[in-house]
């Protein structure tokens, strides 16, 4: 071990530094070596994630350092997630318990959940919202903690992702979201909602098929969705309108698969939401709107596998 490495700053400097070196690929949570580095130690250290920087000058014995190396040493040679590592994610300000049974939360949806979802909803009176494609429950389970009032349906085709939900449920004591397993609308039958939320798989075959290795942790159902990532999405939209109340709205996250909706559904008016840090490929619909274009996107969400 490294006899210079004696403070805890030292420590996540000298992480950032090898993974640098090492050319890892960062998006899960994180989207930089400095952050990781100081998730990885934080959390050999049992110290909390927002621990104040005046606490970066502690020094460290050596069986933490020998913890903190071991992590780092994990995090290079096999490019499993740090997330995946420590086994805690962070989402819209909740800690969730994650691991490769569902993808690691990272949606920027979050933001929108902390706000509110305003002004997309603007006075609609939210009563019950889904979470469609839910996975290890991040979104279902922050609007059901932030809005105490809503009933929160959150589904998903993996009974795996549904046992970690479950774990999250019981991790934050959250009451007022029921999960469901199935495909897509499949164990909706009859149900209506004010607000639909999801953010189904949507990376191409072609991309899917050249993601860094830390991608390969992560269950592949979920991002995988056909040659232009939008298999699961037009049925989405196909079927949307059976379960939205008159003045719902749907929010649908397709990430860069959004140049591929627009060009196959040009005539749609997809309002596009600005985040912090710009267009994330995330979009609103009006019920109305998806009554009105049913019909070319039946047709072509009927033409897929």
């Amino acid at each position: 071990m490294p006899a210079e490495l004696q403070t805890i700053i030292d420590l996540i400097r000298y992480g950032a530094s090898r993974f640098g070196e090492a050319g890892l690929t960062f998006g899960h949570s994180y989207d930089n070596a400095m952050d990781e580095s100081t998730q990885l130690v934080l959390h050999a250290l049992h110290l909390p994630h927002d621990l104040n920087p005046i606490y970066g000058a502690s020094r460290v014995t050596a069986e933490e350092k020998a913890k903190v190396l071991a992590l780092f040493q994990r995090r290079i040679e096999e490019r499993i997630p740090a997330c995946y590592l420590t086994g805690e994610a962070w989402f819209a300000g909740l800690s969730f318990k994650s691991d490769a049974r569902a993808l690691v939360p990272r949606s920027p949806i979050a933001e929108l959940i902390l706000n509110g979802f305003q002004p997309w909803i603007g006075d609609v009176d939210v009563r019950d919202a889904l979470d469609l494609c839910t996975g290890g429950g991040c979104i279902a389970i922050a609007m059901g903690h932030y809005n105490p009032a809503w009933n929160v349906d959150a589904v998903d085709l993996s009974a795996e992702a549904l046992s970690l939900a479950r774990e999250n449920l019981e991790r934050l004591d959250v009451r007022n979201v029921t999960l469901h397993q199935g495909d897509l609308f499949g164990p909706l039958t009859g149900r209506h909602y004010d607000l639909i939320v999801t953010n189904p798989p949507y990376v191409t075959n072609a991309e899917t098929d050249a993601l860094p290795r830390e991608y390969s942790y992560e269950p592949e159902m979920a991002l995988r969705a056909g040659d232009d990532g939008l298999d699961l999405v037009l049925k989405i939209l196909r079927d949307a309108p059976l379960h939205l109340r008159k003045h719902g709205i749907l929010i649908c996250e397709v990430g860069e698969s959004q140049q591929h909706l627009e060009r196959l559904l040009p005539e749609v008016p997809f309002a596009w939401i600005e985040f912090k840090v710009g267009q994330m490929g995330i979009f609103a619909l009006h019920h109305d709107d998806l009554v009105a274009h049913h019909a070319e996107i039946r047709r072509l969400a009927d033409q897929r596998p």
